[in-house]
């Protein structure tokens, strides 16, 4: 397996394939957050990115190098789903995802508005992975995998190549970088990078309550599962247990895991559209909840978090932002 673990000169080869097709996001900090926690908070704006999410990067980076590939079959909650259909599309290629019945409509909707093909699931007692492993042996496709891939593990690690640099450029030496975590790939890409640009870093990966099996595992050093597959409104962190691929990337590599409540992502929510006027969906918002509940330290401290995603139903934006 560790042949297969990308790395940081990955990362950079795949800041290259993605010029020109996914956004460089921009790096945003805000007084009233500052005076919120005491510190001096920086939040990678992943929610701005192309189809909402950071998740174009590791699907444009992988998809942009298949060759003589018939298709593409992936699983996702709605955001690597997204980003799967529009690198496909770029491609030429077409798309089948496998989502959870319950996934938000606006996922679906976009989804389906990018020209891929959807087959629904029960993620309490189905298996996301046999239902694409069979449509894609049936149809003879490739399966893009949400997280367990050097390639898309690479491509996520640019947001982290970009938020150094965005960093570094200001003149900021960064304390601490959180940033919400599922299967992990996102967080394995960014603990690469901050680990070849920023070592003196600590990198920190965000939960939600209930679902902190990336927290677990780093304490028991082994990959720990969570006792239910649904149940939290953070639907984009809600992977079963970390990959394989990128447990062996963070466990040596992060400080340690954080939890946030879903009262706190609400919050967090409203935050982030108060002080920095961008939308977050709950699982985006988890790395900024953490962080303003105390569950880390941030006086006298600079912290970059990582909004990942702003795909959320308007509905549902508005209750939790009305409650935060």
């Amino acid at each position: 397996m560790q042949d297969k673990l990308p790395a940081f000169s990955d990362i950079e080869a795949a800041a290259v394939r993605l010029r020109g097709e996914a956004v460089e996001t921009p790096l945003l900090e805000s007084a009233g957050l500052n005076a919120l926690t005491g510190g001096r908070v920086l939040v990678k704006a992943e929610c701005l990115q192309r189809t909402g999410s950071f998740k174009f990067r590791g699907a444009w980076n992988l998809i942009s190098q298949l060759e003589g590939a018939g298709g593409v079959v992936a699983y996702s909650s709605g955001n690597h789903a997204q980003g799967v259909a529009a690198a496909a599309r770029l491609k030429g290629l077409p798309a089948l995802i496998v989502m959870p019945a319950d996934t938000p409509d606006i996922k679906q909707a976009n989804t389906r508005a990018l020209g891929a093909e959807i087959v629904t699931y029960d993620r309490a007692t189905q298996s996301r992975e046999e239902i694409a492993g069979q449509i894609a042996r049936e149809r003879g496709w490739v399966i893009v995998p949400p997280y367990e891939h050097p390639h898309i593990i690479a491509g996520q690690g640019t947001a982290g190549l970009e938020m150094c640099r965005q960093a570094a450029a200001r003149g900021i030496r960064l304390d601490a970088v959180v940033v919400g975590a599922s299967g992990g790939g996102l967080t394995a890409g960014i603990a690469l990078a901050v680990e070849a640009l920023s070592p003196e870093t600590a990198v920190y990966c965000a939960e939600p309550e209930g679902f902190d099996d990336y927290r677990r595992s780093l304490e028991s050093g082994r990959r720990e599962s969570n006792p239910s597959a649904a149940g939290s409104i953070c639907d984009a962190l809600l992977s079963p247990t970390p990959g394989e691929l990128t447990f062996a990337i963070n466990r040596p590599r992060l400080a340690g895991g954080l939890v946030a409540s879903e009262a706190q992502a609400g919050r967090a929510m409203r935050a982030a559209f108060d002080h920095l006027k961008i939308v977050a969906e709950p699982g985006g918002a988890v790395a900024l909840a953490t962080m303003l509940s105390g569950a880390i330290e941030t006086k006298d401290r600079t912290i970059a978090v990582v909004v990942s995603g702003g795909n959320v139903d308007a509905g549902l934006f508005c209750r939790l932002t009305a409650a935060g």
